[in-house]
């Protein structure tokens, strides 16, 4: 990206390498963004739910071997309880139980992933914390089993469909939790109920290699985690929210394809975390940069630049 600015750049008589913007990059994520993230981190971690989820990123200094892959995990808010979007990227070296858990070890909260077991024993270890797992994985399951069994497939869609169609009702009536909880004790339990028989009536007509067989194993096991949802009205029924946060970052690997070292994935992720989070607040990011590095130096709390907080001041207070 920088090769492309550094070509513009010079196409317009102006000439600076990309190796200065470079370091600009380094020294503005180092010195101003980085404590930026560490804010938003702990005001996330105060929220009574969050989301969570993980990709593959190439570094080249971290990988055991050739083609071997480190991972971003993206930590999210939710929208049920706060207008205070946050999204958190944080760079890790392996996909093992013990990184979310160090990201959560303080948290006492509802963590909506998708079914990965290394988020499932985060709440047999840390006991203040409550993963439920995502309906649209468990969907999912099912879409790719519509090719293989269009019949069977499609009766488990229409039990996720009324459950979503359940959640699309009270979201555009603007229900207040309480309201939520209450209807989906009433109402979407007793559909997780009856889906539940409808599996145990259908699966022993699957092998546990087929697609639908997939599907049923996938969902029966989590079912317990997904019904969590349930359980109080500020709760997501899916964990979409994060996983819209990762496809910018899936677009971006086209582009620049690896991170060079450890370092630059930890600044890539600080970049990302303040990015992400402007465009969950609809800020343009190149008016909140340029404003935010103006008032840097004579800002006296950071916490007014954060993208939640941050407002643009009248030219003549500035």
């Amino acid at each position: 990206a920088l090769n492309r600015i550094e070509q513009e750049f010079a196409r317009n008589g102006v000439n600076i390498s990309r190796q200065t913007m470079s370091n600009w990059i380094i020294k503005c994520a180092d010195k101003y963004f980085a404590p930026f993230v560490e804010r938003m981190r702990q005001e996330l971690l105060t929220l009574p739910v969050t989301q969570s989820d993980e990709t593959p990123t190439q570094v080249l200094s971290d990988s055991d071997r050739p083609n071997s892959k480190c991972y971003m995990w993206v930590h999210r808010s939710g929208e049920f309880y706060t207008k205070r979007p946050i999204v958190i990227y944080e760079y890790q070296k392996g996909r093992d139980h013990h990184k979310p858990m160090e990201f959560y070890k303080d948290y006492k909260g509802f963590l909506i992933t998708d079914g990965l077991e290394q988020y499932h024993l985060l709440d047999k270890k840390l006991p203040d914390v409550t993963n439920a797992n995502c309906w649209a994985h468990a969907r999912r399951k099912f879409v790719e089993a519509l090719d293989e069994d269009r019949k069977h497939a499609s009766e488990a869609l229409v039990y996720i469909g009324k459950l979503y169609g359940i959640e699309k009702e009270m979201k555009e009536t603007g229900l207040e939790s309480d309201a939520i909880q209450k209807r989906r004790q009433e109402e979407s339990y007793r559909i997780i109920q009856e889906f539940e028989n409808w599996m145990n009536s259908v699966s022993g007509r699957f092998t546990p290699k087929s697609r639908m067989g997939k599907a049923l194993v996938y969902t029966y096991t989590l079912l317990p985690r997904l019904s969590r949802y349930v359980l109080d009205g500020r709760y997501h029924i899916d964990n979409n929210g994060v996983e819209n946060a990762i496809r910018p970052l899936a677009i971006g690997r086209k582009n620049y394809l690896f991170c060079g070292n450890h370092d630059a994935a930890v600044r890539a992720a600080i970049v990302y975390s303040l990015f992400s989070s402007c465009k969950a607040h609809d800020i343009d990011v190149r008016t909140w940069l340029v404003d935010i590095l103006k008032r840097i130096p004579t800002e006296k709390d950071i916490n007014q630049l954060l993208p939640g907080n941050w407002k643009v001041l009248p030219a003549n207070s500035r």
